[in-house]
């Protein structure tokens, strides 16, 4: 067997033979949990109609030579003889179409979506989707809302420019993305900072040429980012700050971040916590080993934004009880549910605070209890020394 006919061997009976099933799948694509590492969510897609796989998770893909190679290991060499000692059904009667001509086919597929409009943040759902991400009104002006249609159905998402004036689509049920693949940069002035105009979107960073050394290098700091949500949380939470924030938007795109970064003479990296953002913060490292690795701030989460909404859940949930003893109808409730004693207290604001000062009736009661059998005990032995005598 040779990487053509193996290459058109359906990987989906490859996937099978190795035990992995899809989660959900349609005549066209399915979708599995990541083969190389333990996942909750499928990451993993299969073109059925190309035969080619994309792991999302990773950025990475490519045909069954590709993914064998990968899942054990294997050279081209090994992957082959691996394949050859299998019984795949389908080697024998092959219908696919050869590799040239899928990879052909590949580029004449026409997307499957239709962008309708995009405009500034509207929608109330995509509001409410941004606050539960603990994100507040302040990153508005730093997203837009994208109308777009899928397969006959119009969908809305928040969408995040990116350098070649794609998009990046998030909702509540959604995440995808539009037009070309690329990172975004966005760059913070002094006088632009969170909390007043908002900083832009570039497209390129312009460094000042270093005399000493000839090459381009900024005294700029720059924060790196997997994914927008993650940027637009470090946002919310270093407000202060003043450099440029790089998103990946895909761990793919690692190398060409690389190569931006070589602008910047301080970088601190905000990558996520899983296999992808160890690897790809792995691979900045080796290029600027002195870069600051900021992932120990949110250990413990996933990543930056699941770190900030933990905090605001904590905000959020002391802010609601506090809200909730100091309202009317608290008190009006605690009124009408106390004993006619603590009614005077509240109303006259003496408030038993601490556990021990209200009374304690188990207490109370097995005090008296203890006296009982002491009494109890005395007359006993009162008795027991009469009769001795």
């Amino acid at each position: 067997m040779n990487c053509k006919q193996f290459n058109n061997i359906p990987l989906e009976e490859v996937l099978a033979s190795l035990g992995h099933l899809p989660t959900k799948q349609n005549e066209k694509e399915a979708w599995y949990l990541n083969p190389f590492a333990g996942e909750s969510q499928a990451s993993f897609k299969l073109d059925k109609r190309i035969n080619l796989w994309f792991l999302h998770s990773e950025g990475i893909g490519g045909n069954n030579t590709d993914f064998i190679q990968k899942y054990f290991s294997y050279s081209v060499k090994e992957v082959l003889d691996w394949a050859s000692a299998q019984n795949f059904s389908s080697f024998q009667q092959q219908t696919q179409l050869p590799a040239q001509s899928l990879f052909e086919k590949a580029k004449r597929l026409k997307p499957d979506y239709r962008i309708d409009e995009i405009k500034e943040l509207q929608n109330d759902h995509l509001k409410k989707y941004l606050q539960e991400r603990g994100l507040s009104e302040n990153i508005y002006p730093y997203v837009k809302e994208v109308i777009f249609t899928v397969k006959g159905k119009q969908l809305y998402a928040i969408g995040f420019r990116n350098q070649s004036g794609g998009y990046e689509l998030r909702n509540s049920f959604y995440k995808g993305s539009v037009l070309k693949k690329d990172i975004s940069v966005i760059r913070f002035e002094a006088e632009n900072k969170l909390s007043g105009v908002k900083s832009s979107h570039t497209d390129n960073i312009k460094p000042d040429v270093n005399p000493t050394t000839g090459n381009n290098v900024t005294d700029r700091k720059a924060a790196v980012f997997e994914g927008f949500i993650d940027a637009l949380s470090f946002m919310e939470l270093q407000k202060d700050f003043i450099g440029d924030l790089l998103i990946l938007n895909s761990t793919s795109l690692v190398k060409k971040v690389i190569d931006q970064l070589k602008s910047y003479r301080k970088i601190n990296l905000f990558l996520d916590n899983d296999h992808a953002g160890l690897k790809s913060k792995s691979e900045i490292l080796k290029s600027f080993p002195s870069a600051i690795d900021c992932s120990k701030i949110y250990s413990g989460h996933k990543d930056l934004n699941d770190y900030l909404i933990y905090k605001t859940g904590i905000k959020a949930n002391t802010a609601e009880i506090v809200a909730k003893f100091n309202s009317e109808t608290f008190k009006r409730e605690s009124l009408s549910q106390a004993e006619p004693s603590e009614v005077v207290q509240q109303r006259s604001g003496h408030f038993p605070t601490l556990p021990d000062e209200a009374p304690n009736h188990q207490k109370i009661q097995k005090e008296n209890t203890r006296d009982e059998n002491r009494d109890s005990l005395k007359q006993e032995d009162i008795q027991y020394y009469r009769r001795k005598r």
